[in-house]
């Protein structure tokens, strides 16, 4: 092989490689087409995580008729979505397409931390979201007593402390990583930005993911079980005396159940599939192709894009908030005491 040759051998393997290191991972070259694509479509999804949830911050924030205990938890939901769309996706939309992390060790394990805290803050606020429906549909007469402002603000803390204390430990705790050291596998390349994939880790996120959705599919069940009878006790109580007083309210009853259950079964379509090959990479020695993680991963930062779709955007006193912002601006002070809810 003459010099030239191998110059170029060395430079072909160097191409493939996330650093000029013996220890580098390997890159992945794709398309320019697909490269391209691939960044169009993680760039739409982030700006549709930040703007969508940007305005439910906006819009729940501005109108004091929005001040309730359901809307806190739905502001601080939209606020960890909102942030994880500024914070985490960016990067992880580079390293998707790249295949690569260069932007070193210290800001890997920061970028994991904010991932982490923000999806796990995001999947308890949904779990609390669904209890707070529940009591609201299922035990109406006494829900304005036991779910107050304090109540809301508990959950909160809540959704935001435990997962921090959670993510906080396998992330920066020495003793915790040097004690369960026979639990990690090999040392990861150089570039790949992995310091949780580990059979305990991955044995560990199956019940954090798992409990919330276990939760929100038995109380939403329960919800459209009753909401349905309550819907069906009101129709017959409108045919038996004639009225149509209560129409609206079994269909608004409907739509709520409705509305519910495309919730749950978006939690579903966008986390379950990320949990289970977690738990069952762990037990084959991680052996799911980068492809297929990335699009699992996506799938799951999905679900923060939806959160403003499914929760807020189809209120009509959302779209009446969102029009006088674009209209008026959001320092108008008239705007801020405007009745949304009046028809």
């Amino acid at each position: 092989m003459s010099s030239a040759q191998g110059t170029a051998a060395e430079e072909g393997m160097l191409v493939t490689l996330c650093y000029e290191a013996n220890d580098s991972c390997h890159r992945t070259l794709h398309p320019f087409r697909i490269q391209l694509a691939v960044y169009l479509a993680c760039a739409l999804g982030t700006l549709i995580t930040v703007l969508g949830n940007l305005l439910v911050v906006i819009v729940i924030s501005h109108f004091k008729v929005l001040h309730t205990p359901t809307n806190l938890l739905l502001l601080s939901l939209a606020l960890a979505d909102l942030l994880l769309g500024l914070t985490v996706l960016p990067f992880s939309t580079i390293r998707s397409v790249e295949s690569c992390w260069y932007f070193g060790e210290d800001f890997c394990r920061l970028h994991t931390f904010l991932d982490t805290l923000f999806c796990l803050t995001s999947i308890f606020h949904l779990c609390f979201i669904s209890i707070d429906r529940h009591c609201a549909i299922c035990d109406p007469l006494l829900y304005p007593t036991k779910f107050t402002v304090r109540v809301a603000c508990i959950y909160i803390g809540v959704g935001w402390s435990v997962p921090m204390a959670y993510t906080s430990v396998f992330l920066y705790a020495k003793a915790i990583e040097e004690g369960l050291g026979r639990f990690l596998q090999d040392v990861p390349c150089v570039g790949s930005c992995q310091l949780l994939f580990n059979r305990l880790w991955g044995w560990l996120n199956f019940p954090v993911f798992f409990f919330p959705c276990l939760i929100m599919i038995v109380l939403y069940v329960k919800i459209f079980t009753v909401a349905n009878k309550q819907a069906r006790l009101i129709n017959n109580m409108n045919r038996s005396i004639g009225s149509q007083l209560h129409i609206g309210a079994s269909i608004r009853e409907r739509k709520a159940a409705k509305t519910l259950g495309i919730a749950v079964g978006v939690y579903l379509l966008c986390w379950l599939p990320f949990t289970i090959d977690t738990m069952v990479d762990s037990l084959l020695n991680f052996i799911t192709p980068p492809v297929l993680f990335d699009i699992l991963i996506w799938f799951a930062y999905f679900n923060s894009a939806c959160n403003p779709l499914i929760y807020v955007f189809s209120y009509r006193w959302f779209r009446k908030a969102v029009k006088l912002v674009l209209t008026h601006g959001i320092f108008c002070s008239k705007t801020s005491t405007a009745d949304l809810y009046q028809e």
